[in-house]
């Protein structure tokens, strides 16, 4: 249907396309960006492996959601790592999670609302006129098993 070609003409803001247009939708959207990192920690109260000292290579995704802006952005993705770099990646990269942490066993389940909850924080002191907040966080400990928490749950409680 479509073949390769180049491009003829770069659009124009202003010429081929009016800043009244660059808004598509008032819809709700969501974006979601992703980190890894590494730690240790080990788990109390647990009789199995996980109660010795010992590490993972951590994946943590995010689902942030917000309405668009006058040019059709909901949040940028550099804003988004700028809060993972400065706010949540401190306590948790190369670090022993068990003395980084409020007190809590440092399982998957427990860090995965701490994250959550940081994120959340971070988003509505940032951006609260676009009114971004935090949709999900699921955190994988390891390639094939992760833990989630999900905006619905926390106004569960």
């Amino acid at each position: 249907m479509f073949g390769f070609r180049i491009v003829d003409k770069l659009e124009q803001l202003g010429e081929d396309i009016q800043k009244s247009e660059l808004k598509y939708h008032r819809k709700r959207a969501m974006v979601s960006k992703e980190f890894t990192f590494d730690a240790a920690h080990h788990l109390h109260a647990y009789e199995g492996k996980c109660k010795n000292l010992h590490g993972h290579t951590y994946r943590v995704v995010f689902g942030i959601s917000g309405y668009v802006d006058e040019v059709g952005i909901m949040m940028d993705f550099g804003d988004i790592k700028e809060i993972w770099k400065e706010q949540i990646e401190p306590y948790l990269d190369h670090r022993y999670l068990n003395e980084m942490l409020p007190p809590m066993n440092t399982t998957a389940e427990n860090m995965v609302v701490w994250i959550f909850e940081r994120m959340d924080e971070a988003l509505n002191k940032q951006r609260s006129e676009q009114k971004c907040r935090t949709e999900f966080v699921r955190l994988f400990e390891t390639p094939t098993s992760y833990a989630e928490m999900k905006r619905e749950w926390m106004l569960d409680d």
